[in-house]
């Protein structure tokens, strides 16, 4: 039961996948399709119009298993190697600068967005005190 449970929860997500890209087909717009679905999907579950207990176990399953999607990726890239033989050293400093330019960016978004969820609840704090 817990297998087609995920299964119908994968055919969530996936269903989310394919809306975001009908509508990018049908509006012709330049963001991609599952970048659409998944701002559809955050914005149902943001306005709670969606339950993520729908979603939970298939999107774990899915992180769980992600360095596997990233195999055709990377097995991809062997054709371009040529592209690689030059520049190793330049990729590598883009690669590297880039990460670490996400992570330092990611850090400061969050920190950022839970110091104002902080503010938040010492104000309800003061209220409930003071009520």
């Amino acid at each position: 039961m817990k297998k087609i449970w995920m299964i119908g929860q994968l055919g969530l997500l996936f269903g989310f996948y394919w809306l975001g890209v009908t509508i990018q087909n049908i509006l012709m717009l330049p963001i991609p399709g599952s970048i659409l679905g998944m701002i559809l999907l955050f914005c149902l579950l943001h306005v709670k119009w969606f339950r993520k207990e729908w979603i939970e176990g298939g999107s774990k399953f899915l992180v769980k298993h992600l360095a596997l999607l990233f195999i055709p990726a990377t097995v991809g890239l062997m054709d371009y190697l040529s592209l690689f033989k030059g520049n190793g050293i330049i990729t590598i400093f883009i690669v590297l600068f880039s990460t670490g330019l996400v992570m330092v960016s990611t850090a400061l978004i969050s920190n950022w967005l839970t110091g104002k969820s902080d503010k938040k609840q010492i104000d309800c704090e003061r209220e409930k005190e003071g009520a």
